[in-house]
């Protein structure tokens, strides 16, 4: 598969189709714990081994992305498109498979390690080709990707109600929403790999804001992807995405079986279908904040914007933990809120990495820092669902389930709030000036695939 150059004429405005045509599908992952409750009661399984294929997931997409990187620049978009939408597409299909024959490790291979690769893949697939083409507005360009990859279960979490409601919620109806999954996906997905181009000749950037003059000439700390692995800065915000990943993600996965839960013994209690919505506004919250907290980072700093993701999320999770089952508008809003500051700190990291250790290297940098993505994706749920389930064996119900890992939680963001306020500068003597010729070729590679800072 060649490398789809752009013939004369084409229009750009035909790239972000084609990227949120992948994003959009791969954000299905959000929309998991809609499967949760269901396959728990097919298949006699507990709320911490439903949560596996998704851990494993999350696993292999931090894993994929970190070393998938160079291989995506040197192959182009479309063929890592076309190998995301086989990955992604199969692990759904090898999932039906297990569902129709109650073979539960099939499940947890299909979507989590085969379907968790193409996570992975295509999560990074478009996004430098995005600013190839708009090197006039690389902010929006960045942030079309990344925002349908988080309103992907706003889309997901209905649809694959409305199925396990048409097919049934027993083996037999999970395997035929799985192979629906999987062969409409494979379809939506094949629209990115048709129409994704990368441009003959990069397209005039309309003129910018003036940069900083460390930035403009160059003089601004360039740290390599080797050294900056050595500096405690890069381990710092290593740990700061970590947590605050670990107390997003713990919400994301468990969010339907949660809300039914928080409020079974109420006078109000949550419905199927109200708890499928509630899947979906998070997913708006998440998309919602890749955008505006990553704007927001522009105008108070990086740093400033993540006291306010681990401080006030800590906040957040103690209200939940506290109130929470009390008032269900409490509840909902507290949720949201945590969901905001999780997507925005998948969006501002980028430009954060940026500030601390310059554009060389800088994509690099990124894929070894979404390793914490990684951990987390198997952090969050396990404290969350062992938890709940050691409540529930226990003869607890109810918010009582989450009392401990939500106080778990809001000690995790302390950590990554401490470690916030550890970062300073990087030393000079781990900047690295490139050649200029160096410089140049990483002007139209890897660097690319970052916000602007």
């Amino acid at each position: 598969m060649t490398m789809p150059i752009a013939p004369p004429g084409w229009s750009r405005w035909l790239i972000p189709p084609a990227a949120l045509s992948v994003h959009l599908s791969i954000g299905q992952a959000y929309a998991w714990s809609v499967f949760k409750p269901p396959l728990e009661s097919a298949l006699d399984l507990s709320g911490t081994q439903s949560a596996l294929p998704f851990q494993l997931g999350i696993v292999m997409l931090g894993l994929s992305a970190a070393f998938g990187g160079r291989w995506v620049e040197r192959n182009g978009p479309r063929r890592a498109m076309a190998v995301a939408l086989v990955c992604f597409s199969s692990g759904f299909l090898i999932s039906a498979l297990g569902a129709a024959t109650s073979q539960y490790w099939l499940i947890v291979l299909g979507y989590g390690f085969v379907g968790g690769i193409g996570l992975g893949i295509g999560y990074i697939s478009p996004v430098s080709t995005l600013i190839k083409w708009f090197p006039d507005r690389p902010g929006m360009a960045t942030g079309i990707a990344i925002m349908g990859f988080g309103g992907g279960a706003l889309i997901a979490s209905p649809w694959s109600t409305q199925m396990l409601d048409s097919f049934g919620r027993d083996s037999h109806g999970i395997a035929l929403a799985f192979l629906v999954h999987g062969l409409v996906y494979a379809l939506f997905m094949s629209l990115g790999v048709l129409l994704v181009r990368v441009p003959r000749t990069p397209p005039a950037a309309a003129p910018a804001a003036p940069a900083a003059p460390s930035v403009r000439n160059g003089t601004g700390p360039q740290v390599s992807a080797n050294s900056a692995i050595r500096t405690p800065q890069f381990w710092c915000l290593w740990l700061v995405l970590c947590m605050n990943v670990t107390a997003g993600i713990g919400i994301l996965e468990k969010a339907a079986p949660m809300i039914t839960d928080f409020f079974s013994g109420t006078g109000s209690p949550v419905s199927v279908s109200a708890a499928a919505g509630f899947v979906a506004l998070l997913s708006a919250a998440n998309m919602a904040g890749r955008i505006g907290w990553s704007s927001t980072s522009d105008l108070i700093g990086r740093k400033n914007t993540y006291r306010v993701y681990l401080g006030v999320g800590a906040l957040m999770y103690l209200l939940i933990a506290q109130f929470g089952d009390s008032s269900k508008p409490l509840f909902i809003i507290c949720a949201l809120v945590i969901l905001s500051f999780y997507g925005g700190g998948f969006a501002t990291v980028p430009a954060y990495l940026k500030d601390l250790f310059g554009t060389y290297e800088v994509g690099a940098i990124h894929g070894r820092l979404l390793t914490a993505w990684s951990l987390a994706g198997v952090l969050g749920p396990l404290i969350v669902n062992r938890v709940a389930d050691a409540q529930k064996d226990a003869g607890k119900s109810g918010a009582t389930l989450y009392g401990l890992s939500f106080t778990i939680m809001i000690g995790l963001l302390v950590v990554g709030f401490v470690a916030n306020e550890l970062i300073r500068p990087v030393h000079p003597r781990h900047h690295h000036i490139p050649s200029p010729r160096k410089a140049a070729d990483d002007d139209s590679g890897v660097r690319t695939e970052q916000h602007p800072a």
